[in-house]
């Protein structure tokens, strides 16, 4: 549990299939809907859903992680990620990603009606999330 006069708060990253991260941190950010949000303890308390991007939990060392979907919580002194879908970098296959990113991308510059080009854009924004947290 955090001290109660440290800048050091609770993280609990939680899936469907298991619980993938439970630690602290002195920051984490993520993508919003409503754009990119960075945490700190004693943030307003708000419950936000999540963009694919990549996850930064800042602490004694800095983790990242690519986060596909879900919700947060955010209190005062914790934050509570409910993720579809997350990975640590190693389990990530890069070549997939790329793959993934091509796809998205030629699909995009096609504009073919038949095209669900939200579910498109989503695939693209998971494959860059994927790439940018390998670099």
């Amino acid at each position: 549990m955090a001290e109660e006069n440290s800048n050091i708060f609770d993280v609990r990253v939680i899936t469907p299939d298991r619980t993938f991260y439970v630690g602290e941190a002195t920051m984490v950010e993520f993508n919003t809907t409503e754009g990119e949000i960075g945490i700190y303890k004693k943030h307003i308390p708000m419950t936000v859903i999540i963009k694919p991007g990549v996850l930064t939990i800042t602490g004694e060392e800095v983790k990242k992680a690519a986060l596909h979907s879900g919700f947060a919580e955010i209190l005062g002194d914790s934050v509570t990620i409910l993720a579809e879908v997350i990975e640590w970098p190693d389990e990530i296959d890069e070549m997939r990603a790329m793959a993934a990113k091509e796809r998205a991308e030629r699909l995009l510059l096609e504009r073919d009606p038949k095209t669900d080009i939200a579910r498109v854009e989503t695939a693209l924004q998971r494959a860059m999330a994927r790439i940018n947290v390998l670099h």
